[in-house]
């Protein structure tokens, strides 16, 4: 496949009182986005101050928790961002998973490939009416949105609606994502060869289910680093990406990922291994086959290429994960590169 034009983007904290000035070290540096999780803190409020404190960085949740909230709430913050930012805002949504939503958030779970289209289709039909000035008559089997008054319309805005990306591993939701999301977050627990085998397969039959083709979508992923000067240093950081990976590799969810590879084995004796709390021995099932399927392995020097490598043909924009030892210069360095 031919190469493509490659976006870099990067993670800003949840704490808040760091963010401006990580959020403009990103923009210095070159990154195209930057993104925030929901893991202990809101996804969105540090969004806001990004918008504030940069003027060219795109910013994006990866990704807000969209069953733990109802499409109306999501629909006026995602349309307060993209306003406050000027057009720079992407709304990444993810499932999470039954016990998440049921005892955390004690909200209800079910058909949740169903459930997230119709998430999505809700929030677009309230852009739509915010939009147009049209009535709003959305319903569906999971969410009902039929009422908006003058009062309670957000002032218009000329740029386009949030951009939405939908976080999604399986099959089903990878297809769903592509027949109606502008957008994929992948896993960073993701191979190359799963992208091109199970992951783009999948979009594209959504895609043509829409009428759209690839160049109207973005896949995002986060990609595993491991580098250094030499090969020592390389060791060195292999140990704690290795650990990161028994850690994923372990989680039934993602067993197919391993499957594919041939790796079933590998992925019972981590499900074992962790159940009995055995974290240090999980990471040494992980080796440098399995390894260099999930990371991007070089020394800085040639990082560039190993991660352009990684997302040739598939990847649209990478999130990778730069050993936090690693020299600003040197990261600099690297995304130039990676740019040209």
């Amino acid at each position: 496949m031919t190469r493509h034009h490659l976006k870099v983007d990067g993670g800003v904290f949840t704490d808040l009182a760091r963010v401006p000035e990580l959020a403009k070290e990103l923009e210095r540096q070159g990154y195209d986005a930057c993104w925030t999780g929901e893991i202990n803190h809101d996804p969105f409020l540090p969004l806001l101050l990004t918008a504030e404190h940069t003027s060219r960085l795109e910013l994006g949740t990866s990704i807000a928790v969209a069953f733990a909230r109802s499409p109306m709430t999501v629909a006026n913050l995602a349309w307060d961002l993209q306003t406050y930012s000027q057009g720079r805002f992407i709304l990444g949504l993810g499932t999470q998973i039954k016990p998440h939503i049921e005892k955390r958030f004690s909200m209800p779970w079910s058909y949740p490939v169903a459930r997230m289209r119709e998430f999505v289709l809700a929030l677009q039909a309230i852009w739509s009416a915010w939009k147009d000035g049209g009535r709003l008559r959305f319903e569906g089997e999971f969410y009902t949105h039929t009422l908006m008054t003058p009062m309670f319309t957000p002032e218009p805005q000329p740029f386009p609606a949030p951009r939405i990306f939908i976080a999604a591993v399986g099959e089903a939701m990878t297809e769903m994502c592509g027949e109606v999301a502008d957008g994929l977050l992948a896993h960073a627990f993701t191979t190359r060869r799963y992208l091109h085998e199970v992951t783009v397969p999948s979009l594209e039959r959504g895609l043509q289910r829409s009428g759209r083709d690839r160049s109207a979508f973005q896949v995002a992923c986060p990609v595993f680093v491991v580098t250094g000067a030499d090969e020592d240093e390389i060791r060195l950081g292999a140990a704690g990406v290795r650990k990161q990976i028994a850690f994923y590799g372990s989680t039934p969810a993602y067993r197919k990922v391993l499957e594919l590879h041939g790796w079933g084995n590998v992925a019972d004796e981590l499900h074992r291994l962790s159940r009995q709390g055995e974290w240090d021995a999980m990471a040494t099932l992980v080796d440098d086959d399995i390894l260099h399927a999930f990371a991007a392995v070089a020394t800085t020097d040639k990082l560039a290429a190993a991660i352009a490598d990684r997302c040739d043909g598939v990847i649209d924009r990478v999130m990778p994960t730069f050993p936090r030892t690693m020299p600003a210069a040197t990261v600099a360095a690297v995304l130039q590169e990676l740019r040209r």
